[in-house]
């Protein structure tokens, strides 16, 4: 059960990873549509600034649960290094914890956001609901507490990336 748990993270992981590159891949497209139009086309077209908005809220709540995963996010972890074994863990748990704490908020106040704002629109946008455009939130939270819940039970997931030699000083 834990190998096939593991490897629905493995799976959900990735998803996020994709879904983050594309919308960063997006984002570098049409930023430069928006100068191109504005400073060569002396026609600013309306859509780039709100689609990068857009993108970039995926971007950040999407991208950050794959980040968080593997641990990839900024932490200051000098002085739990510090403490003996036993406390590290404990303080790894409460911070595990806190994590989960955080998801859930996600979860369910971006799930109200979604459902409070479903029924209006993006002016730039008019076929698109507002509520579509929240519901990175409550999905980035449902992975990140997927993804703290296998680190709880499971650990940490074997890194595919490796030790880079860059960020040794700051272990």
């Amino acid at each position: 059960m834990a190998a096939l748990f593991r490897r629905a993270m493995d799976f959900l992981y990735l998803l996020c990873v994709i879904v983050g590159c594309i919308a960063l891949v997006l984002i570098s497209a049409v930023i430069p549509w928006a100068v191109f139009t504005r400073y060569v086309l002396n026609s600013a077209a309306s859509w780039p600034e709100p689609m990068a908005v857009l993108l970039t809220i995926v971007l950040t709540f999407i991208g950050a649960a794959a980040g968080y995963r593997l641990n990839l996010h900024m932490s200051v972890g000098y002085f739990a290094k510090k403490l003996p074994p036993l406390l590290q863990r404990a303080t790894d748990i409460l911070v595990q914890l806190l994590m989960a704490l955080i998801a859930l908020f996600m979860v369910i106040w971006g799930e109200r956001l979604v459902e409070v704002t479903w029924h209006n629109s993006i002016a730039d946008f008019p076929s698109l609901s507002v509520g579509v455009t929240y519901l990175p939130i409550p999905i980035g939270g449902l992975c990140l507490l997927l993804f703290v819940i296998e680190r709880i039970f499971l650990g940490a997931p074997p890194d595919p990336i490796g030790k880079h030699s860059e960020t040794a000083p700051f272990e």
